[in-house]
């Protein structure tokens, strides 16, 4: 992402009230959300345009999350993927991992505690939220 430009983010998650409080939430931090109920919509979302993070369902209405994880870094396409399930044994974290997710959360979680995940894989956000 270059200096100056507002980080574009795609949000897959099929839960309407979830993905409504995720995109409002993206927003709030200064950042664009594009917001996809499904792996085929954000399938023709990534064809479309470059994003500079996902957050990414695993139980999606039409497949496994991690399908989409992995034909990105199929196509060596290193965009951060930040994991958002309620999927919460350590198998599945590091299922997410050794398939290239960047990082993982389980729901239900703290929206501060996704800002920090977002702020460590380096993208600066507009607004502090606290804990």
């Amino acid at each position: 992402m270059k200096a100056g430009c507002v980080m574009r983010c795609l949000l897959v998650e099929d839960n309407q009230v979830l993905g409504g409080a995720l995109r409002d939430h993206l927003i709030a931090l200064g950042l664009t959300a594009r917001w996809c109920l499904s792996l085929g919509d954000a399938d023709v979302a990534i064809q479309a345009e470059e994003f500079d993070l996902v957050l990414l369902d695993l139980n999606l209405p039409d497949g496994d999350g991690l399908s989409l994880v992995r034909r990105l870094r199929s196509k060596e396409d290193d965009t951060p993927v930040i994991v958002v399930t309620a999927y919460d044994q350590m198998s599945d974290r590091m299922n997410a991992l050794n398939s290239g997710a960047t990082d993982f959360l389980v729901k239900p979680f703290n929206l501060s505690a996704l800002t920090c995940a977002i702020r460590s894989i380096g993208f600066p956000t507009s607004k502090q939220f606290d804990a």
